[in-house]
């Protein structure tokens, strides 16, 4: 099983935008990097997001570009200062390569655990829209390969 962990792309402040959707660079950045994994004919069977509007955005964006089988959804879980310890939970079950578009430092945190067991100290830098896969073996989870919007052309 592969793990998408997708960090959405760059808001809006909040004093101009209190939904803080995306900003054009955020919409051009996030439909770069699907564009990149579609021609990589990724395919997920689900997508989850926080349901706040820039990860909701980034989410149908990469959605309209790669293979999604069931569908999108807003879930719990996914907020910025959630406990990582629910999503460990909910990977722990699925079978079926799935993608995540969340927050700082939630996914930070969630790619530390599920690495080396320890949400304390972050491994991995998720810049705006930045993708990394992840794989599950027996062993455990590794890292596959990340990409950001900085290093597409």
């Amino acid at each position: 099983m592969k793990l998408y962990l997708v960090r959405h792309g760059e808001a809006k402040p909040i004093e101009t935008d209190p939904s803080r959707s995306l900003t054009s660079k955020g919409v051009q950045d996030a439909t770069k990097v699907a564009e990149f994994l579609a021609k990589a004919r990724l395919t997920v069977n689900e997508i989850y997001h926080s349901g706040r509007a820039r990860a909701s955005e980034t989410a149908s964006i990469m959605a309209s570009h790669i293979s999604v089988q069931r569908g999108i959804f807003d879930t719990d879980g996914l907020s910025p200062n959630d406990d990582p310890s629910i999503w460990t939970a909910r990977i722990s079950r699925l079978t079926e390569d799935t993608m995540l578009v969340g927050h700082l430092p939630h996914l930070e945190k969630l790619a530390s655990r599920l690495l080396c067991d320890d949400s304390k100290s972050p491994i991995i830098n998720f810049p705006n829209v930045g993708v990394v896969c992840l794989a599950r073996s027996h062993e455990g989870w590794s890292v596959e390969w990340m990409v950001a919007p900085g290093i597409l052309h």
